[in-house]
């Protein structure tokens, strides 16, 4: 049911949108901007479910906590990186959305700098 409001929004809002496009430009680009918002809102909230399910999976595993603390910072990055690129995408200016997608990149390498040295320090206590 969750999936059938999100998609009704998102027609209802291009709707808009393509009419308001006429008139006011600037006007779609926010309402495009706001529509965004709002349905990575809706989403987000099932997120928490998710979430709670890889920290009780982790405990379990006794996987150290900062890692999956780590990864769910990357993949936050990712997704709000992508939206960001979508923004500027929508409103003309590709070149910027691949800057943002370039320090999207970027910020996801840096974050990742502790789990590569950990595996890296697993392979060579592995190496004979």
């Amino acid at each position: 049911m969750d999936i059938l409001q999100i998609v009704c929004i998102g027609i209802v809002a291009v709707a808009l949108s393509s009419v308001i496009k006429v008139q006011k430009p600037e006007l779609a680009l926010q309402v495009s901007i706001i529509t965004g918002i709002l349905i990575f809102m809706l989403v987000a909230v099932k997120l928490s479910a998710v979430i709670d399910f890889i920290k009780t999976f982790s405990q379990k595993a006794d996987i150290d906590s900062t890692y999956i603390a780590i990864l769910l910072k990357i993949v936050g990055i990712a997704y709000i990186a992508e939206f960001g690129a979508e923004v500027c995408k929508d409103a003309g200016e590709s070149s910027i959305a691949s800057k943002i997608e370039l320090a999207g990149k970027v910020t996801i390498v840096i974050l990742a700098v502790p789990i590569i040295t950990s595996l890296l320090d697993l392979v060579v206590k592995l190496m004979p």
